[in-house]
């Protein structure tokens, strides 16, 4: 008789069996499906069940029952900050067993288990979805606006550097034409003088006489 005795043995201890659905139940809870036999499967169902409550429950009691038992904080972290959300205000049903036959070597049934979404979870998720996907999408135009006003700045700092280049190239050449025009008038002047002085000695012998 096995009255209040709830459970499977699965030819293991029972320190053993705690352990080994420890594992389970956190490494379910962070991939979000594992692979294992049915029997296996369908007493991880409850475990997972009793956790998905104290998730929703959320009070600092029921995060710690469930630090408890898994293993890892970011696990429960996760679990705790998804379980309103994704499950809603549904009580029960939070996972999904589908049988994919038979193991190769010693033939057990193996089933895949994994975690589902309620009706008010997936319609928030699409929600979420969307708002992210606009959000990305006013990122996306936000950069590029970006992007050309600053390729924008700097085709128009290049074009004022190149008409300041050029302003300096003419400036450059005005002051060296007049520089040449300056050389050529002094040269004349002093040709001119000269001149005037040859001129001037050639006379003064007259005056003289």
């Amino acid at each position: 008789m096995r009255h209040r005795k709830t459970g499977l043995k699965l030819n293991r201890t029972s320190s053993h069996r705690t352990a080994m659905f420890r594992n389970m139940v956190t490494s379910l809870f962070k991939h979000e499906r594992i692979r294992t036999t049915d029997v296996k499967a369908k007493e991880l169902r409850r475990w997972a069940d009793n956790l998905i409550t104290l998730a929703k429950r959320g009070d600092v009691h029921a995060r710690r029952q469930a630090l408890s038992i898994i293993r890892e904080k970011e696990v429960v972290y996760k679990l705790f900050a998804e379980a309103v959300e994704r499950y809603g205000s549904v009580s029960g049903g939070y996972t999904r067993i589908v049988k994919l036959g038979r193991r190769p070597g010693d033939a057990a049934p193996i089933s895949l288990i994994e975690l589902i979404y309620s009706e008010e979870g997936k319609k928030k998720e699409k929600k979420a979805r969307v708002s992210v996907d606009k959000k990305q999408v006013v990122e996306k135009k936000e950069a590029e606006e970006k992007k050309t006003e600053e390729k924008k700045e700097t085709t128009s700092e290049e074009e004022a550097a190149e008409e300041k280049k050029v302003i300096l190239d003419k400036e450059e050449d005005m002051a060296e034409e007049k520089e040449v025009e300056v050389k050529t008038e002094s040269t004349t002047e002093s040709k001119e003088s000269e001149a005037k002085k040859a001129e001037d000695d050639v006379e003064d012998p007259e005056v003289k006489e």
